[in-house]
């Protein structure tokens, strides 16, 4: 059997993300720029057809060949005007300027054998100014039609100047290099973010996969958790054995035993909703009285309830504990800002044969708004200094959706309700 290659590193796979993120802004930010420019000289190659057919319209130079047009001075108009329309051409980095009769038929032309036919474009029925684009003798071009008038208003001809598209083409060309170097910028950039995110991402989880990196974060978590739930155990059980030595020493031997059997007592009720359980879990044992210990230590309710009948979980026991560790952890720092102290876990079978676990708190609750937000990684309703600060619901939901099953928040009071397949499935290293 051939072996499977080794999966992508986390650092090598942020890489790549950040790469193609680069590369595709990079592509967004090429087509935007030649959309921009080509807009930009069309809008310009607009404003400039207007503005010389504008110039022209008023010039005496062209009022007077017109009116000596009407004279049916035709032949010498074309000689006064056809120098001085192609030195505007040339001044105003133009394609044409057509200057017509009333009626359309063309005095000048930059090709002369067109010149006495009927200008091909759209003439309009009253004196003002058109721009358009519009296929003639030259192709298609982007041109500008103004009317010429006498002192008395009346019409005397027309006015057109225009820019091939051709043209507008040309000069888009002339500045792709500048949007291709802006581009290439943004993509050397991207690649320079890039390798410092996989270099900071490698010194901090090394060559390992996504999957291994997400179980070494739970590992530590679980670890943590049941850390600190040991701690305060231990640190119970010692308070209430020095007690105990010392009622012992001063010959008050039936305090002592109280003592002693009190304490006996409450671990024995946890212990044996724990063991009650068909399929039941020691870590998860051993962690709820640790935190029945950490409760007591805040001066918080503690309740657990949790029924025989609750089949196996699908999560290994490390992500067992991260998951409760995590929502125990989140549910005592919120009801410890309660006047009325206490939280709740519920362990029992689902409807669809599942589990379903439970942690509930007489907390301030959770904003709407935010019940989604919190599961984002790096956010955190806790103080910047907290330990662990956005990573424990982040981890919760990837652990539970991992295997299968979901997260919700509910209200009144505050509750995470976590769901799991009764099987367990299995989750790809990658």
């Amino acid at each position: 059997m051939t072996p499977s290659s080794p999966a992508p590193s986390t650092a090598s796979r942020v890489f790549l993300v950040v790469l193609c993120v680069a590369v595709v802004i990079g592509a967004l930010v090429a087509v935007f720029l030649v959309l921009e420019a080509q807009r930009a000289i069309r809008a310009e190659a607009e404003r400039v057809t207007a503005a010389t057919a504008a110039a022209l319209s008023n010039s005496p130079a062209v009022i007077a060949g017109l009116q000596a047009a009407s004279e049916n001075k035709d032949g010498a108009v074309t000689a006064t005007l056809e120098p001085y329309a192609t030195d505007v051409v040339d001044a105003a980095d133009l394609d044409f300027i057509t200057i017509m009769t009333p009626d359309g038929i063309r005095i000048t032309h930059p090709d002369l054998a067109r010149i006495g036919k009927r200008y091909l474009g759209t003439i309009p029925t009253v004196a003002h100014a058109l721009t358009e684009e519009f296929t003639g003798t030259l192709g298609p071009s982007v041109r500008t039609i103004s009317p010429v008038t006498g002192s008395g208003g009346e019409l005397l001809g027309w006015v057109a100047a225009g820019v091939t598209t051709e043209a507008i083409s040309d000069t888009l060309v002339r500045r792709l290099p500048l949007s291709l170097g802006i581009t290439a910028a943004l993509v050397a950039l991207g690649v320079g973010a890039a390798l410092i995110a996989r270099t900071m991402t490698r010194r901090i989880a090394g060559d390992l996969p996504p999957g291994q990196l997400r179980d070494a974060v739970s590992s530590y978590e679980s670890i943590r958790t049941l850390g600190e739930a040991l701690r305060a155990q231990t640190h119970e059980h010692g308070n209430r054995m020095h007690a105990a030595v010392a009622l012992l020493e001063l010959g008050r031997t039936a305090e002592a035993i109280e003592i002693l059997t009190e304490t006996s007592r409450q671990s024995q009720s946890l212990v044996d909703q724990v063991t009650a359980r068909r399929h039941g879990d020691p870590a998860v044992g051993a962690l709820l009285l640790g935190k029945a210990s950490q409760a007591k230590e805040r001066g918080i309710d503690w309740r657990v309830r949790i029924e025989p009948s609750t089949p196996r979980t699908p999560l290994s026991p490390v992500d067992a504990v991260s998951v409760l560790g995590n929502l125990v952890d989140n549910a005592l720092d919120a009801a410890a800002d309660s006047e009325d102290r206490w939280v709740q876990v519920s362990l029992r079978p689902s409807s669809d044969g599942g589990i379903l676990l439970e942690v509930s708190d007489s907390g301030p609750g959770i904003p709407p708004p935010l019940r989604e937000r919190i599961f984002a990684q790096g956010y955190s309703t806790k103080p910047a200094d907290a330990q662990g600060r956005g990573v424990g619901l982040a981890l919760v939901r990837s652990v539970v959706t991992g295997a299968g099953g979901s997260v919700t928040v509910s209200d009144d009071p505050t509750m995470f309700s976590v769901s799991l397949p009764a099987t367990r499935t299995r989750r790809s290293q990658t």
